[in-house]
């Protein structure tokens, strides 16, 4: 097997040669490439090790971003002062890099608006236009129709 380690020629040794070299300077002999020919093992202290790749695991975990979905509800006559209401905290939504996703609910006859909130749902995504792009254009799915807005990149 092929031993890398510091102050040790990077050479093919004997398993048993290599126990003894790591034995030697009171460290471990880890494995760390088993499928190269020969397989290729590193002379180290394996608890310093596994707490390096678990801090790493970790920087890299903090450095992903969540995805968070707010929602604003709309009903098909949302009235102006209503929609403003609404609109102004989609606007906070988007700045702090939140997807809104955007619905009309229906409610017993008002199912008969569709238009009307197809309308609705246009028109706040045409007031978003400068914060945000549309991912998903407005779909009735049931009694409500829906669309998503990403914001967008800084």
């Amino acid at each position: 097997m092929r031993v890398v380690a510091d102050g040790v020629p990077a050479d093919v040794y004997p398993i048993k040669t290599a126990l003894e070299m790591a034995s030697e300077r009171g460290l471990d002999l880890v494995e760390i490439a088993p499928n190269a020919s020969p397989p290729v093992c590193k002379i180290i202290d394996y608890k310093k090790f596994l707490y390096d790749q678990k801090k790493k695991q970790k920087e890299l975990k903090s450095k992903q971003q969540k995805v968070v979905v707010k929602e604003v509800r709309f009903g098909p006559n949302t009235d102006d002062h209503d929609f403003e209401f609404k609109l102004n905290h989609a606007r906070k939504f988007l700045e702090e890099g939140a997807k809104v996703k955007a619905f009309v609910f229906f409610k017993g006859r008002t199912i008969v608006f569709k238009e009307r909130g197809e309308v609705l749902l246009l028109r706040f995504a045409k007031e978003l236009a400068d914060l945000g792009s549309i991912e998903q254009l407005p779909k009735l799915e049931g009694k409500r129709m829906i669309m998503m807005i990403n914001p967008k990149k800084k």
